[in-house]
Protein backbone atom coordinates (compact mmCIF):
# COMPACT_ATOMS: atom_id res chain seq x y z
CA UNK A 1 0.00 0.00 0.00
CA UNK A 2 1.18 3.72 -1.01
CA UNK A 3 0.47 6.17 1.16
CA UNK A 4 -1.66 8.85 0.15
CA UNK A 5 -0.35 11.73 2.91
CA UNK A 6 3.52 12.99 3.55
CA UNK A 7 2.39 14.28 6.96
CA UNK A 8 -0.56 13.43 9.27
CA UNK A 9 -1.91 14.35 12.51
CA UNK A 10 -3.45 11.23 14.43
CA UNK A 11 -5.85 11.99 17.22
CA UNK A 12 -6.07 8.88 19.22
CA UNK A 13 -9.00 8.57 21.90
CA UNK A 14 -8.72 7.88 25.62
CA UNK A 15 -11.62 5.79 25.59
CA UNK A 16 -9.84 3.27 22.67
CA UNK A 17 -6.64 3.28 24.09
CA UNK A 18 -8.41 1.48 27.73
CA UNK A 19 -9.94 -0.93 25.10
CA UNK A 20 -12.47 -3.18 26.98
CA UNK A 21 -11.08 -2.28 30.40
CA UNK A 22 -12.60 1.30 29.79
CA UNK A 23 -10.26 3.08 32.34
CA UNK A 24 -6.81 2.97 32.37
CA UNK A 25 -4.35 1.82 29.87
CA UNK A 26 -4.46 -1.59 28.31
CA UNK A 27 -1.40 -2.18 27.60
CA UNK A 28 -2.07 -5.01 24.29
CA UNK A 29 -4.41 -1.91 22.53
CA UNK A 30 -1.30 0.58 23.17
CA UNK A 31 1.39 -1.84 22.18
CA UNK A 32 -1.23 -2.71 18.47
CA UNK A 33 -1.40 1.48 18.36
CA UNK A 34 2.46 1.76 18.77
CA UNK A 35 3.08 -0.91 16.33
CA UNK A 36 0.65 0.51 13.19
CA UNK A 37 2.00 4.01 14.30
CA UNK A 38 5.53 1.86 13.37
CA UNK A 39 4.43 1.01 9.68
CA UNK A 40 3.25 4.82 9.43
CA UNK A 41 6.73 6.03 9.95
CA UNK A 42 8.37 3.23 8.19
CA UNK A 43 6.24 4.09 5.12
CA UNK A 44 8.33 7.81 5.24
CA UNK A 45 5.05 9.81 6.36
CA UNK A 46 5.92 12.28 9.03
CA UNK A 47 3.67 11.58 12.39
CA UNK A 48 1.99 13.53 14.88
CA UNK A 49 -0.49 12.04 17.78
CA UNK A 50 -2.98 13.87 19.97
CA UNK A 51 -4.00 11.55 22.55
CA UNK A 52 -7.08 12.13 24.42
CA UNK A 53 -8.12 11.93 27.97
CA UNK A 54 -10.97 10.21 28.71
CA UNK A 55 -9.81 6.61 29.63
CA UNK A 56 -8.59 8.65 32.94
CA UNK A 57 -10.92 11.91 33.27
CA UNK A 58 -13.80 13.32 31.59
CA UNK A 59 -13.88 16.70 32.32
CA UNK A 60 -16.57 17.70 34.32
CA UNK A 61 -17.65 20.70 37.35
CA UNK A 62 -19.22 19.65 40.77
CA UNK A 63 -19.68 21.82 43.70
CA UNK A 64 -16.42 21.38 44.97
CA UNK A 65 -14.45 21.94 41.82
CA UNK A 66 -15.00 24.91 39.28
CA UNK A 67 -14.76 23.48 35.53
CA UNK A 68 -11.14 25.01 34.86
CA UNK A 69 -9.73 22.62 37.81
CA UNK A 70 -11.51 19.62 36.35
CA UNK A 71 -10.12 20.46 32.68
CA UNK A 72 -6.59 20.60 33.83
CA UNK A 73 -7.06 16.88 35.31
CA UNK A 74 -8.40 16.00 32.10
CA UNK A 75 -4.95 17.57 30.50
CA UNK A 76 -2.60 15.39 32.53
CA UNK A 77 -4.68 12.57 31.93
CA UNK A 78 -3.73 12.88 28.07
CA UNK A 79 -0.24 13.54 29.39
CA UNK A 80 -0.44 9.69 31.02
CA UNK A 81 -1.20 8.67 27.32
CA UNK A 82 1.18 10.56 25.92
CA UNK A 83 4.28 9.23 27.87
CA UNK A 84 2.78 5.56 27.41
CA UNK A 85 2.69 5.93 24.03
CA UNK A 86 5.85 7.32 23.61
CA UNK A 87 7.30 4.47 25.83
CA UNK A 88 5.25 1.48 23.31
CA UNK A 89 7.17 3.74 20.41
CA UNK A 90 10.55 3.83 21.34
CA UNK A 91 10.41 -0.22 22.68
CA UNK A 92 9.85 -0.86 18.67
CA UNK A 93 13.04 1.51 17.80
CA UNK A 94 10.69 4.63 16.78
CA UNK A 95 12.61 8.16 18.15
CA UNK A 96 9.75 9.72 19.55
CA UNK A 97 9.03 13.49 21.47
CA UNK A 98 6.39 14.61 23.77
CA UNK A 99 5.82 18.21 24.09
CA UNK A 100 3.48 19.30 26.54
CA UNK A 101 1.56 22.39 26.49
CA UNK A 102 1.88 22.96 30.13
CA UNK A 103 5.47 23.42 31.33
CA UNK A 104 6.75 19.90 32.69
CA UNK A 105 10.38 19.91 32.68
CA UNK A 106 11.67 16.40 33.78
CA UNK A 107 9.06 14.14 31.36
CA UNK A 108 8.18 16.71 28.65
CA UNK A 109 9.97 18.93 26.19
CA UNK A 110 7.69 22.31 26.16
CA UNK A 111 5.33 23.09 23.01
CA UNK A 112 7.47 24.99 20.17
CA UNK A 113 6.37 24.26 16.61
CA UNK A 114 9.63 24.76 15.00
CA UNK A 115 11.36 22.23 17.49
CA UNK A 116 8.33 19.96 16.20
CA UNK A 117 8.98 20.19 12.76
CA UNK A 118 12.31 19.91 13.22
CA UNK A 119 12.03 16.47 14.94
CA UNK A 120 9.41 15.44 12.22
CA UNK A 121 12.43 16.21 9.83
CA UNK A 122 14.36 14.12 11.48
CA UNK A 123 12.13 10.98 11.23
CA UNK A 124 11.06 11.26 14.90
CA UNK A 125 7.01 11.12 15.99
CA UNK A 126 5.70 13.87 17.84
CA UNK A 127 3.31 13.38 20.31
CA UNK A 128 1.52 16.34 21.57
CA UNK A 129 -0.17 15.83 25.74
CA UNK A 130 -1.49 19.01 27.43
CA UNK A 131 -4.37 20.15 24.65
CA UNK A 132 -3.87 23.39 24.51
CA UNK A 133 -3.19 24.29 27.97
CA UNK A 134 -6.45 25.76 28.04
CA UNK A 135 -9.35 25.25 30.09
CA UNK A 136 -12.86 24.85 27.77
CA UNK A 137 -10.62 23.48 25.22
CA UNK A 138 -10.77 19.81 23.94
CA UNK A 139 -8.31 18.02 22.36
CA UNK A 140 -10.28 17.88 19.16
CA UNK A 141 -9.74 21.23 19.29
CA UNK A 142 -5.52 20.81 19.93
CA UNK A 143 -5.75 18.23 16.95
CA UNK A 144 -7.04 20.71 14.37
CA UNK A 145 -4.72 23.66 15.78
CA UNK A 146 -1.44 21.22 15.92
CA UNK A 147 -2.48 19.85 12.60
CA UNK A 148 -2.50 23.37 11.07
CA UNK A 149 0.45 24.86 12.43
CA UNK A 150 2.63 21.62 11.58
CA UNK A 151 1.27 21.70 8.43
CA UNK A 152 -0.32 17.94 8.40
CA UNK A 153 -2.81 17.05 5.65
CA UNK A 154 -5.10 15.40 7.44
CA UNK A 155 -6.50 13.95 10.80
CA UNK A 156 -7.03 10.74 11.50
CA UNK A 157 -9.56 10.37 13.76
CA UNK A 158 -8.77 6.77 15.32
CA UNK A 159 -11.74 6.32 18.02
CA UNK A 160 -13.89 3.34 20.01
CA UNK A 161 -16.35 3.47 17.08
CA UNK A 162 -15.79 2.58 13.61
CA UNK A 163 -17.44 5.78 11.67
CA UNK A 164 -19.40 9.01 12.20
CA UNK A 165 -23.35 8.12 12.90
CA UNK A 166 -26.46 10.20 12.81
CA UNK A 167 -26.78 8.96 16.68
CA UNK A 168 -25.35 6.35 19.02
CA UNK A 169 -25.38 3.23 17.55
CA UNK A 170 -24.79 1.31 21.08
CA UNK A 171 -28.36 2.46 22.39
CA UNK A 172 -30.08 3.20 18.64
CA UNK A 173 -29.90 0.55 16.29
CA UNK A 174 -31.50 2.95 13.52
CA UNK A 175 -28.21 5.16 13.43
CA UNK A 176 -27.29 6.13 9.80
CA UNK A 177 -24.10 5.10 8.99
CA UNK A 178 -22.35 8.00 7.26
CA UNK A 179 -18.94 7.12 4.64
CA UNK A 180 -18.58 10.72 3.30
CA UNK A 181 -19.98 13.93 4.62
CA UNK A 182 -18.56 17.56 4.28
CA UNK A 183 -17.13 19.99 6.52
CA UNK A 184 -20.48 22.08 6.12
CA UNK A 185 -23.01 18.75 7.00
CA UNK A 186 -20.71 18.69 10.29
CA UNK A 187 -21.56 21.77 11.68
CA UNK A 188 -25.03 22.02 10.21
CA UNK A 189 -26.18 18.30 11.62
CA UNK A 190 -24.13 18.74 14.78
CA UNK A 191 -22.55 15.58 13.95
CA UNK A 192 -20.27 14.02 16.53
CA UNK A 193 -16.96 14.05 14.42
CA UNK A 194 -15.45 16.59 17.03
CA UNK A 195 -16.23 19.58 18.64
CA UNK A 196 -17.59 23.13 17.10
CA UNK A 197 -14.66 25.01 17.37
CA UNK A 198 -12.60 22.51 16.16
CA UNK A 199 -15.15 21.26 13.20
CA UNK A 200 -14.67 25.10 12.57
CA UNK A 201 -11.07 25.38 12.54
CA UNK A 202 -10.70 22.33 9.92
CA UNK A 203 -13.33 23.77 7.47
CA UNK A 204 -12.03 27.81 7.71
CA UNK A 205 -8.31 25.76 6.57
CA UNK A 206 -9.34 23.26 4.10
CA UNK A 207 -7.92 20.02 6.45
CA UNK A 208 -9.47 16.86 5.84
CA UNK A 209 -10.87 14.09 8.35
CA UNK A 210 -10.89 10.57 8.57
CA UNK A 211 -12.60 9.07 11.47
CA UNK A 212 -12.40 4.90 11.90
CA UNK A 213 -11.92 2.40 14.77
CA UNK A 214 -8.96 2.23 16.50
CA UNK A 215 -9.77 -1.79 16.54
CA UNK A 216 -10.02 -2.28 12.97
CA UNK A 217 -7.33 -4.57 11.59
CA UNK A 218 -4.27 -1.78 10.19
CA UNK A 219 -7.17 0.20 10.28
CA UNK A 220 -4.36 3.62 10.82
CA UNK A 221 -1.93 2.54 7.87
CA UNK A 222 -5.53 1.94 5.70
CA UNK A 223 -6.40 5.53 6.50
CA UNK A 224 -2.92 6.87 5.70
CA UNK A 225 -3.16 5.14 1.92
CA UNK A 226 -6.85 6.71 1.42
CA UNK A 227 -8.76 3.72 1.79
CA UNK A 228 -12.16 3.81 2.45
CA UNK A 229 -12.68 3.22 6.25
CA UNK A 230 -14.87 4.73 8.80
CA UNK A 231 -15.88 8.32 7.58
CA UNK A 232 -14.39 11.07 5.22
CA UNK A 233 -15.30 14.62 6.03
CA UNK A 234 -13.74 16.91 3.42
Amino acid sequence: MKPKYKCVLIKVSGEAMAGEQKFGINEEMTAETARQLKEVVDAGVKLVVVPGGGNFWRGRSTEMMDRCAADYIGMLGTMMNAIALREALESLGVPSVVQTAIEMDQIAEGFNVRKAKAHLDEGKVVIFGCGTGHPFFSTDTTASLRAIEVGAEVILMAKNVDAVYSDDPATNPDAIRYTHLTHEEVLKQDLKVMDSTAAALCKDNGLAIHVFGLAEENGIMKAICGEEIGTIVE
